[in-house]
């Protein structure tokens, strides 16, 4: 075999039966998949390049691919990665594998913040109500009255002859005389107003005993009027909390899709968890301060001044019944770490703990939503009802499976 020409198209069509034949439910694609591993190519460069040769080393890789994938071995642990969202992420044996799923749940976390913490305060958007208000309010119509009244009257005079502006007499109103009078009556008014808009804008300077401005005094005046103003807001951070983040790609696709506007805490029982998640946040050019990633059981490491300052509290934790283990897929039950599965007898185990823990990790206000077992969403909800939260829902996934719970935390606890 090694003193064979192997072309990608003759590699490819190879692996596919290969695979096929051993009971792989889409083997083409996952042929594609290995190649484009292999020889570091996407996969419409497979297409386009079909007659080029593999050489000793790709080959070598390709062929140890093959016999993992032909054992049930996850794609995604074979060629080392996947695609989340808009991120690569690093994948390997012992850390769970990000799913279309989880998608989803960074979604409902980001719509949350656009609409409740990113976007301008409320206040913002509404008229100030000022001492002078009222004054332009009144200056406003007037102008509206005037511009109306010469409007009419202009109207009126283009219609008329001599003869007709003489049969008025005294109804002035109509009359091109009249119309010209409102026309520098309102050039007039501009004119004044303009010059009180420079009068104001300016700063009259403070002249010393010879009729010479003192240097300084008009920025003091000036400085006086800013300081009356009110500063505007600083943009709002907003902070998140994962607990169980696995490959970091939660977190991370928060802090890269809102990059400058989120930081996140993330925490993991699992070293090889960490390890990876922070080779994927290096990886992207991320900081600590953008994604700070700790190992401990759950909010273990928090520090108590941090508690009741977060946003969101986000996971998606084990939460796979005891008796369903049994029934997962091949290379999901034999090669993904049980520890990121399993949830209990009803696989709310840990989302029990953490809906314990939410109203002292999130400040009043704060999103609290997790990813759960499509059997055991409707008790999820009721745990949250009963723990007080409020506008509970439940969503549903492509699939139109019910995924994910999301509550909000309306009354924060402080520890004793």
């Amino acid at each position: 075999m090694a003193n064979e020409i192997w072309t990608i198209k003759r590699c490819l069509e190879w692996t596919k039966e290969y695979l096929a034949e051993r009971g792989e439910e889409h083997p083409r694609l996952s042929a594609e998949w290995l190649l484009c591993a292999a020889t570091g190519l996407a996969r419409i460069d497979l297409y386009m390049r079909m007659d080029e040769t593999l050489n000793a080393a790709q080959l070598e890789t390709m062929h140890a691919a093959v016999v993992r994938r032909a054992k049930g071995e996850p794609l995604q642990y074979i060629t080392g990665s996947t695609q989340f969202r808009m991120i690569d992420v690093a994948c390997a044996p012992g850390v769970l594998i990000p799913r279309p799923e989880t998608e989803m749940l960074v979604e409902e976390v980001l719509n949350y913040l656009d609409a409740e913490v990113l976007s301008p305060e409320a206040a913002a958007r509404q008229r100030v109500e000022l001492p002078w208000n009222d004054e332009v309010e009144e200056a406003r119509k007037a102008e509206a009255a005037l511009a109306d009244e010469r409007a009419t009257a202009e109207r009126r005079a283009a219609n008329l002859t001599a003869a007709d502006e003489a049969a008025l007499g005294g109804d002035v109103l109509g009359s091109r005389a009249y119309a010209e009078e409102l026309a520098d009556r309102e050039a007039e008014e501009a004119a004044v107003q303009a010059a009180e808009a420079d009068t104001a804008e300016a700063v009259e300077p403070e002249l010393d005993e010879y009729g010479i401005a003192i240097e300084g005094a008009g920025q003091e005046t000036a400085s006086a009027q800013d300081a009356a103003s009110p500063a505007p807001a600083e943009p709002r951070i907003a902070r998140v909390l994962e607990v169980g983040c696995g490959t970091g790609c939660i977190s991370l696709s928060l802090a890269w899709e809102r990059r400058g506007h989120v930081t996140c805490t993330a925490t993991d029982i699992e070293p090889r968890a960490i390890d990876l998640a922070t080779k994927n946040r290096d990886a992207l050019g991320l900081t600590a301060d953008d994604v700070a990633f700790s190992l401990t059981n759950l909010v273990s490491s928090i520090p108590h001044d941090e508690w009741g300052t977060f946003d969101v509290l986000v996971s998606n934790p084990p939460y796979i019944p005891t008796d369903v283990m049994r029934s997962l897929p091949h290379e999901v039950k034999d090669f993904e770490p049980d520890l990121a599965l399993e949830g209990g007898a009803d696989g709310l185990d840990i989302f029990r703990r953490l809906l314990n823990a939410a109203p002292y990790m999130l400040r009043a206000g704060g999103l609290f939503a997790c990813e759960l077992y499509e059997g055991a969403l409707d008790a999820a909800a009721e745990l949250c009802r009963q723990a007080g939260l409020s506008d509970v829902r439940i969503v549903h996934d492509l699939t139109d499976r019910p995924r994910i719970v999301r509550a909000i935390v309306t009354e924060p606890k402080q520890r004793q």
